[in-house]
Parts: C-alpha cells; sequence; structure tokens
C-alpha cells in the first residue's frame, strides 16, 4: 500500500515532536522550508501542517507562524476530584434538604428535555463533622425517580438509587464538568455553607449521559464547594 506524500511528511514531523527535537512553544518549520526540506509543493506541506494542527500537535498563529502545542488535544488525561478533609475525619454525612418537581423552562434546555416533560430537583448538603462543605442541586428526569419522595433518607445517594431502580451505573457514564470559582454567591449558598458573601466558592457543573440511550442526559448537576475542600489532580493515563 502506497502512503501519500503528506502523511509520510506529518508522520516524520509528528515523530520528531514526539522525540523532542522542538520543546512546546517552539517555533515550528516554516511552509517553505518544508518545502525544500522534502521537495514536495505548499500544498503538499500545508495538508500535512492541518492534520499535525487537527491532531492537537501543532498551532497556527496568524501573521506569526506555526508553533509546537503546548498541550496535547488527543491525549488522554485522568482528573482526580480529591476530597480534602481536615483533622482526623475521613468520610462525611449527606443531608437532603428538599426534593422538588419542577419544569423550569431553563432546566429543562440544560437537560435536552421537552416543556411537557419533568425533572426531580434534589438539594442535597454534604457535611463533615457537622460542618457543611458542599451544595448540590441535582436534577434528575422524572422517568428515573421512583418510591416515597417523603422518605428523603433514600435519595441521600442517588447514585445508589439509580443503581438499585433502574440498573444505571453513572460512574460508568460519559459526563462533561466545568470547574469555576465565584464569588460573592447565591446567598441560598452562602448561608446554607456559613460563609460570607464576598468569600469565593467553587461553582461545579456537572452533566452525565446515558450512552445507551442517544446521549440523554440522566443527571444534571450544580454544586458549590468551599475552596479549603478543593483539590484537582491532573495526569496523563500512563503516569
Amino acid at each position: 500500500m502506497v502512503i501519500p506524500k503528506y502523511l509520510r511528511i506529518k508522520n516524520d514531523l509528528k515523530q520528531q515532536i514526539l522525540n523532542g527535537k522542538f520543546e512546546y512553544g517552539d517555533l515550528f518549520y516554516s511552509e517553505s522550508e518544508l518545502e525544500k526540506k522534502y521537495q514536495v509543493s505548499s500544498i503538499t506541506v500545508i495538508r500535512s501542517i492541518k492534520e499535525l494542527v487537527k491532531e492537537g500537535y501543532l498551532v497556527r498563529y496568524q501573521g506569526k507562524g506555526t508553533f509546537v502545542s503546548r498541550s496535547r488535544k488527543q491525549r488522554p488525561v485522568r482528573l482526580t476530584d480529591i476530597e480534602v478533609f481536615t483533622g482526623s475525619y475521613d468520610h462525611d454525612n449527606v443531608k437532603v434538604l428538599s426534593i422538588v418537581k419542577g419544569n423550569n423552562s431553563e432546566i429543562l434546555e440544560e437537560m435536552g428535555l421537552t416543556p411537557h416533560d419533568s425533572y426531580y430537583e434534589f438539594i442535597r448538603l454534604r457535611e463533615v463533622a457537622d460542618i457543611p462543605f458542599m451544595l448540590h442541586y441535582s436534577y434528575i428526569p422524572a422517568r428515573f425517580v421512583r418510591g416515597d419522595l417523603n422518605d428523603k433518607e433514600r435519595f441521600t445517594s442517588i447514585y445508589k438509587r439509580l443503581v438499585e431502580d433502574f440498573g444505571i451505573h453513572l460512574f460508568d457514564e460519559p459526563f462533561t464538568e466545568v470547574d469555576e470559582i465565584v464569588a460573592p454567591s447565591l446567598p441560598e449558598v452562602t448561608n446554607l455553607l456559613h460563609v460570607d458573601n464576598n468569600q469565593p466558592v467553587v461553582k461545579q457543573t456537572k452533566k452525565t449521559f446515558l450512552s445507551g440511550e442517544d446521549n440523554a442526559v440522566a443527571e444534571y448537576v450544580i454544586a458549590y464547594k468551599k475552596w479549603g475542600f478543593f483539590k484537582i489532580k491532573y495526569s496523563t493515563i500512563d503516569a
């Protein structure tokens, strides 16, 4: 099988990057340099460069040139949310503050539901040694909520309920999460977490999807965590 020229050039350049010939952020070869180096047309060079940009090895800036990327778009990274508990405490308690059925249009849109659908909002407070440190607003499609809603203890772990009631393992499903620092926070958040109005908290917005149902949203969560309990570790999969 004959390998196209642009692909041979792309693979050779990729290997040079991986072998450390260029540091992250270094200025890469110019198009004219590559044309001379490989004795090919500008069209072939541009195609090779575009492939490397697409894979995250290079980044191009108009008027400045092509640079070796500081990141790897296609490199798997493990993210670990580390619970930070002070003193000798190594576990937390969860209080379910309320369970309410709703159909707010903004929440429905975030969950990909129609105006005729509904969801349940679970507000839960996590504490360690009676110190509140995290507030969850969890939104679950109504079709995935079953049982006596007055028995709040049953819903301290929504993941457990979904496993036992529907056989859904959310930990195994794809998700997206955005973490950001916000200040000041909402009055309800500051009151329940016992923080000052201007004290920053970590806002975590997460959606979990059901891969077997065309990625329907199974859970939409907005959570607020005290900054002193927040720690994240990033590592490559092979680290």
